[in-house]
């Protein structure tokens, strides 16, 4: 790939610097007005940037700090620095700064550095999200040419957000999803409770699940994980505690996933919880059938229930033990204590069939049969249903016209269609929700990847929010895009199609589309948040980071800086290169680490950055902590370039 220049970066060399002359120079002529052409020993000039780093890596020169770096500076930073005037004092104050630093042997330039991007990019966002803002031009005559960039990304993000928010059809939208959201712990013998949906929904989550059961005496329902050794809470209490919570983080829909396995009677008395509890917050169609489902922007402070129609329980009760060559939707079996692996479908010919019962027939989506079947109250709630399709896997992933439904595949099952019917699944989420869970024998409430759900258009892929991990992290890394509303857009390739109805096929071979530079230059903030013997009782911390891209196959890739001893500032200044085929589809993961010599080294903070989101330019990066809370103050100071 060719190297182009950046202007950008030649402006910001040609900033005058302060030098003294450590040896003498003959023949020079550096002073017009000097009757000489040599420079003694002990000399101050002012010279260009890049011609006094070329001097000063031959030993030629000291550099001083410049003006625009010193110590008046730094106090009005401190002071206001959204009123500081950055740009006639360098406006190219960042970059300059990030080449100077290391070079004039100053550590407090970096600290400076950061804490200005960080107090200054706030009021910058702030003022870029204001369309009325009447001093924006003003502003923008202090800005940097970094803080001007910002600004404009900023200005340019908003408008697209506001044209995303106008609608468009909610299959085009993926949701974050927590999966058994009611357990506390592990999926065997840890608490049932309303805290979990609570904290799960303050942190976003849009879809809920709950697993109803009736209690001893049959005359109230449960929520509990069944045939295991979890102690259960009430129903009524959960829907008390989403109604409350629901929308304390965002505004938008809000999905339960009922599995239920209740009798008509108790269907009844939830068909009457959710009424009551919800009121009008409650969503759900008033014709029989939906041809395409609501936009977020539509459902906004509304939420809206997601299950099998009654009927199809009942069958699902009576035939669960006839054996099938598809299984799609989870069954009560599907995760319980025994271990064993969940059913998935049986990768056989299309043509073969299963043989269930005739009535299982056209039983897709959301069609209606007989009101008098199951609890007709119940059933009319119902926004987006789930069936239980009759066929081969091939044939679950048809697309009917004018019907929309559900899907539910297991994380093995998944693997299954995305190796025979890739093409299929991404077809199928062009019209209908997929809907990916993990597997039963994830007892500890750990995770699954979740791209390859994300790489086919599944809609929900359903996560333990209980868990913590590496590929929880990227989960809330996705979500924290597109104002952490809980509803990211898929990329417009996997809505689309070809002139012959040809969609995105995950298994391609792409060609590179951009390349990501990844520049880190100094981490700080890690002695306010941890205590002097958190990572080492005798010496001050090893630090070093570790950068990786999670996306298709072919853009996988991780590189890693080398450790800086003893340092609570550590400056690496190191570039990474990566190539990207499916930039829409990446994630870059960022993790620090403390290198121990006769242990596991030590966890420094992590974050994780959608690659479409990331705007070109230098950027503050909060860390966050192995459950995904930001922490206070550590943050790293990088550079991202786009070629």
């Amino acid at each position: 790939m060719a190297k182009f220049y950046d202007i950008d970066d030649i402006i910001a060399d040609e900033e005058v610097v302060s030098v003294v002359f450590e040896k003498a120079a003959c023949g020079v002529g550096i002073d017009p007005s000097s009757e000489t052409d040599s420079v003694e020993v002990g000399s101050k000039v002012e010279l260009p940037f890049w011609l006094a780093h070329e001097l000063q890596l031959r030993q030629a020169v000291s550099m001083n700090v410049p003006t625009c770096f010193n110590q008046k500076t730094r106090l009005e930073i401190q002071a206001d620095s959204a009123c500081v005037d950055l740009r006639s004092r360098c406006p190219f104050f960042y970059e300059f700064g990030c080449k100077i630093a290391p070079l004039v042997g100053v550590r407090t330039i970096g600290t400076l550095l950061l804490s200005a991007f960080k107090s200054r990019y706030k009021e910058v966002l702030t003022k870029a999200h204001t369309a009325a803002f009447p001093a924006a031009s003003k502003h923008l005559t202090i800005l940097t040419k970094e803080e001007t960039n910002l600004y404009e990304a900023a200005q340019s993000s908003m408008t697209a957000f506001k044209r995303w928010r106008m609608g468009g059809p909610r299959f085009q939208r993926a949701s974050v999803l927590g999966h058994n959201s009611y357990l506390t712990g592990n999926q065997l013998n840890s608490d049932c409770s309303d805290v979990p949906l609570i904290k799960a929904l303050q942190r976003g989550v849009r879809v809920i699940e709950l697993d109803i059961w009736p209690n001893s005496t049959r005359d109230d329902v449960l929520v509990l994980h069944g045939r295991t050794l979890t102690t259960p809470v009430k129903l009524i209490k959960c829907l008390q505690s989403i109604k409350e919570y629901a929308f304390v983080k965002s505004p938008y829909p809000v999905i339960i996933t009922l599995e239920d396995h209740l009798t008509r009677d108790l269907q009844d008395k939830v068909a009457k919880m959710l009424t009551q509890t919800f009121g009008e917050m409650l969503y759900y169609p008033q014709g029989e059938c939906l041809a395409e489902f609501p936009s977020p922007e539509s459902l906004k402070y509304r939420i809206a229930i997601s299950t099998k129609p009654p009927k199809i329980y009942l069958e699902s009760e009576n035939s669960k033990d006839k054996g099938s060559s598809f299984n799609g939707e989870r069954e009560i079996s599907e995760e319980s204590a025994s271990g064993k692996e969940t059913p998935t479908f049986n990768a056989e010919p299309e043509e073969e069939k299963n043989n269930s019962d005739p009535d299982d027939e056209d039983i897709n989506g959301c069609v209606h049969k007989s009101a008098q079947e199951g609890a007709p109250e119940y059933k009319r709630l119902i926004t987006i249903h789930a069936g239980k399709p009759k066929g081969s896997l091939k044939d679950a992933l048809q697309v009917v016209v004018d019907e929309v439904r559900r899907l539910s595949l297991s994380e093995q099952a998944l693997e299954k269609a995305a190796s025979n019917h890739g093409t299929d699944v991404v077809r199928f989420t062009q019209k209908n929700i997929l809907r990916v869970y993990p597997k039963g024998t994830r007892v500890t409430s750990s995770n699954y990847k979740p791209h390859i759900g994300w790489m086919h258009g599944a809609q929900m892929v359903a996560f333990n929010m209980q868990g913590h991990g590496k590929l929880l992290w990227l989960m809330q890394g996705m979500f924290r895009t597109n104002g952490e509303c809980g509803y990211v857009k898929k990329p417009d390739f996997l809505m689309q199609r070809g002139p012959h109805n040809e969609v995105f096929n995950p298994k391609r071979t792409f060609i590179v589309k951009k390349t990501l530079k990844v520049k880190i230059y100094i981490g700080d903030g890690w002695h306010l948040d941890f205590s002097r013997t958190h990572f080492d009782s005798f010496s001050p911390p090893d630090f070093y980071t570790k950068i990786r891209i999670v996306g298709v196959p072919t853009d996988a890739a991780k590189k890693k800086t080398r450790i800086i001893d003893d340092d609570w500032a550590p400056s690496w200044d190191e570039e990474f290169e990566f190539p990207l085929t499916v930039p829409d589809l990446a994630v870059l993961r960022i993790e620090v680490r403390e290198y121990n010599r006769s242990q596991k080294d030590d966890f420094g903070g992590q974050t994780c950055l959608p690659i479409s989101e990331i705007k070109p330019g230098i950027r503050a990066i909060p860390l966050y902590d192995r459950n995904g809370e930001k922490l206070k103050s550590v943050k790293l100071l990088m550079q991202f370039q786009f070629v």
